[in-house]
């Protein structure tokens, strides 16, 4: 699998194929001849020597500080070292993969002024698997991501660390070593370029967008499911209720639930009871409005990330008619604001799960299943702490649900006095959506156990598939086993594409 970074950029795809299944990188011809032209008008400004920003002053609250011409490559190396000033764990692998391709498809846009052997320096380390260390906490989001990007540049000069395939962390210049590489020397304005932009917290909303487009089909499926083996209705998700009110996410969910719901000898047994509930709770009833809000939410951010795939976010850029302009793109406020969006989204989605999952487990409300879904309440539990586990999970995704982007603190002596908290925005994202994957995990293994209470009748193809592949490792209804397996089992279900896949075999795509 390879991946060419244009002058045109990248797309969505192009990034997750590197960050996650490790594309091997190539710079577009297009790409070179635009980082070399943008490079001539540094190498102009140089000659004629103007003072601009970041090539011949200090940097933030030191930008009215004269550089003189023989210190400016020392005055790029210097602003790497200050910068690469983060603290604690290591961010994951694929986030920072993912982040120095974004970077490299920043420069291959040619408005940066770096010569094309800085990008090729960057598209060495992916094509090795070298991946530096970045720490986690550092990025304020404005000017973009400054230390995480840092963390990633010192590395090209042969300093700093890199993550080992064992979690160590080793010296890079080892590293570079021992793949046959050997460390750059920056120019004037080069290092400023290697780190001014939004490459991570993009790079975690990009992947963000494709793991909740993914959750929101299995959090229908998991739907589906427990309104199944409750006796529940499908008729609030016919399509000419939805027509009435055309919110599009709405519509393609309550689509996916009404599909996932047809022949089933269960759904069937209760159509024309005349005693059932003639509607049921809102946390069946209103699935599709909740996790169509969320569809629709993940719309907005979708479009924001791809506004950004071809964005220049770098400061200051340098325009084809041979200015160099201070400018504020590298703000990351768009971003931001789209993952605590997301945020608050895939929370709302994990809480009405739970609700599912608690109406499962009551005797009073789930319709004839037995007390916490187990045939001997009372010796066993059954599932009773994994809907503790759910509800524990959903009051933390609540809390990080709080938005991080509208929280700002000033630095560098008050030139830099608004923030965007986008890094932290996209980090806390990733760890709502880890979280929604746990709830929709519990709302799977109590779903499937109460289908399999309900025989003999037989569930919906969908519902087949799902005790099929979670009776292999969850067994039948029972005496009480050891749970934390069973969760992580059901976990790697939710997360994976098999059971998606063996349900869509039998009743078509779902949306």
């Amino acid at each position: 699998m390879t991946v060419t970074v244009s002058a045109e950029g990248l797309a969505p795809a192009d990034v997750l194929a590197v960050a996650r299944r490790d594309a091997q990188v190539f710079l577009g011809g297009d790409a070179v001849a635009a980082m070399a032209a943008s490079r001539a008008i540094v190498d102009g400004i140089e000659r004629e020597g103007r003072p601009v920003y970041g090539v011949s002053t200090g940097f933030g609250a030191l930008a009215n500080t004269f550089i003189a011409p023989e210190r400016r490559a020392e005055l790029q190396h210097a602003l790497i070292r200050s910068h690469a000033a983060g603290v604690g764990a290591p961010m994951p692998r694929e986030v920072v993969r993912a982040m120095i391709v974004l970077r490299v498809r920043s420069l291959a846009l040619g408005r940066s002024g770096v010569r094309p052997l800085v990008a090729q320096a960057l598209v060495d380390l992916l094509n090795h698997d070298i991946t530096p260390w970045v720490p986690e906490h550092g990025s304020l989001g404005a000017s973009g991501d400054l230390a995480p990007l840092a963390h990633c540049a010192l590395v090209l000069l042969g300093e700093g660390w890199v993550l080992g395939k064992d979690g160590s962390r080793q010296a890079a210049a080892d590293v570079l070593h021992a793949a046959g590489l050997s460390p750059i020397e920056l120019s004037s304005k080069e290092g400023l370029a290697l780190i001014n932009g939004t490459d991570g917290m993009l790079g975690m909303l990009l992947m963000a967008v494709e793991d909740f487009g993914h959750l929101l089909t299995m959090a229908d499926v998991t739907a589906a499911l427990s309104i199944e083996a409750m006796l529940g209705t499908d008729r609030p998700f016919h399509p000419s209720i939805h027509e009435i009110r055309p919110h599009p996410g709405q519509g393609r969910s309550a689509a996916n639930l009404h599909r996932l719901l047809q022949n089933s000898s269960i759904m069937d047994s209760h159509r024309d009871d005349l005693v059932h509930a003639v509607q049921d709770a809102y946390s069946m009833r209103c699935a599709p409005q909740v996790a169509g809000a969320a569809r629709d939410t993940l719309e907005f951010a979708r479009t924001v990330a791809a506004r950004e795939l071809v964005s220049v976010a770098d400061n200051p850029v340098v325009l084809p008619d041979g200015r160099v302009e201070s400018t504020g793109n590298f703000h990351g406020a768009p971003l931001g604001f789209a993952a605590d969006f997301l945020a608050i989204a895939a929370a709302e989605v994990g809480a009405i799960s739970e609700r599912r999952v608690d109406r499962l487990l009551d005797v009073c409300r789930s319709r004839d299943l037995p007390p916490f879904l187990t045939p001997d309440a009372g010796v066993n539990s059954g599932l009773m702490i994994a809907q503790y586990t759910a509800a524990g999970i959903v009051a933390e995704n609540r809390r990080l649900a709080a938005p991080a982007s509208v929280d700002s603190i000033p630095t560098s002596g008050m030139q830099e006095d608004h923030v965007s908290m986008g890094w932290s925005a996209t980090k806390k994202l990733r760890t709502v959506l880890d979280n929604l994957t746990s709830v929709l995990a519990v709302e799977l293994l109590a779903a499937v156990r109460g289908l399999q209470l309900r025989t003999p009748l037989v569930p919906s193809p969908a519902g087949q598939a799902a005790v099929a592949m979670v009776g292999l490792f969850a067994g039948q209804p029972g005496p009480d086993v050891f749970m934390a397996p069973v969760m992580e089992s059901a976990r790697s279900v939710i997360a994976g594409r098999a059971l998606l896949d063996e349900i869509t075999t039998h009743i078509g795509p779902l949306h």
